[in-house]
């Protein structure tokens, strides 16, 4: 529960993300107000708590977490001090909400998993905002009611305009793929066994040493096939599209409008560029579910285990992508804490 009648929030990071969290809190979220901001870079800090009330600057995310007006955390630091902030608030028995990744790899993870678990209760939710998107929480409820038998495939398309600067191969999968991870899990409720990855010959937008586009393919527990196609220098918009093929119909999001079914010999529908502006109203969702949740002393959405399993999933994923062989990905067995 909260100390104060408006959940106090710490945000960890003011870069892209962090800043619009904080806007994000201050303009839309019922319930919520920052009390803190972090950044290493203390000025950057000092200018943004300058203009919130009550907001103080920090430059040390432990002396934030020991701010009497702080009741929880959002951590939208990069990912390799994720795993120390995680510790710091678990120190403190703060909620947490996490951008992904939960942290960069999958031994950091498990550290995470076993830390949380000492605490005896669940106080961390993962950023994965798709699954507060409007069209995807539609597939699921869908997929999640049987209407169409088993879900035997999803096709998926992950598009961007351009990359920045220094993108690697590897972010392909750590920063891009990771989000076809996590929701191929949550649509299907099934883990990721396998990851294989064909390279085509790179498009000519392709910056050098970048093998885009590439074709991650996934094996489930349930037995479902995944294919994803990333293409990070598209060129021409950003796309997120998911068809989900069942024993006895599909059902396809993503393109630009509600979801369209095909069943029974007829097709149907309702007609309605940068992944801020794309996953706006779920990052609020989210935003906001988290904050309700906090305040009524709860924890929900995804979990510490699923930031692990899209760790290990893009650790193979990194590792299939090298060697052009089919990967196992070795989740370790999912703790009863978490299930």
């Amino acid at each position: 529960m909260t100390k104060h009648g408006t959940l106090g929030v710490a945000v960890i990071g003011t870069g892209r993300m962090g800043a619009d969290h904080v806007r994000r809190i201050t303009e839309v979220t019922s319930g919520a107000r920052v009390a803190a901001v972090v950044d290493i870079d203390a000025e950057r800090a000092k200018q943004l708590a300058g203009r919130i009330d009550g907001c103080t600057a920090y430059s040390d995310t432990a002396a934030a977490m020991a701010d009497p007006d702080v009741d929880a955390v959002l951590i939208a630091s990069p990912g390799p001090a994720h795993e120390a902030a995680l510790l710091q608030a678990f120190a403190h028995d703060l909620p947490v909400l996490c951008e992904k990744p939960l942290t960069p790899d999958a031994a950091s993870a498990l550290r995470v998993l076993e830390a949380e678990q000492r605490l005896g209760h669940r106080r961390v939710s993962v950023g994965f905002m798709r699954r507060y998107d409007a069209e995807y929480l539609k597939l699921k409820e869908l997929l999640d009611s049987g209407r169409f038998g088993r879900t035997l495939m999803l096709h998926c398309k992950h598009r961007n305009v351009a990359t920045p600067p220094g993108f690697t191969n590897q972010m392909m999968i750590n920063d891009s793929v990771v989000h076809e991870i996590d929701t191929t899990r949550w649509l299907l409720d099934q883990e990721i066994t396998a990851v294989t990855v064909l390279r085509p010959t790179p498009s000519a937008a392709a910056p050098d040493a970048l093998s885009d586009p590439q074709l991650v393919l996934f094996e489930t527990s349930g037995g479902s096939v995944v294919d994803v196609e990333i293409f990070v220098n598209c060129g021409f918009g950003y796309q997120v599209q998911c068809e989900a093929v069942g024993e006895s119909g599909s059902a396809r999001i993503g393109d630009g409008h509600a979801m369209v079914t095909h069943s029974g010999g007829r097709w149907g529908g309702e007609i309605d560029q940068d992944f801020v502006t794309r996953f706006e109203e779920a990052y609020d969702r989210e935003v906001q579910r988290w904050v309700d949740a906090t305040r009524r002393g709860e924890t929900e959405g995804p979990s510490a285990w699923d930031g692990y399993a899209a760790a290990a999933v893009c650790e193979a994923g990194v590792r299939a992508q090298a060697t052009g062989e089919r990967t196992p990905t070795g989740l370790v067995e999912r703790p009863a804490f978490y299930r």
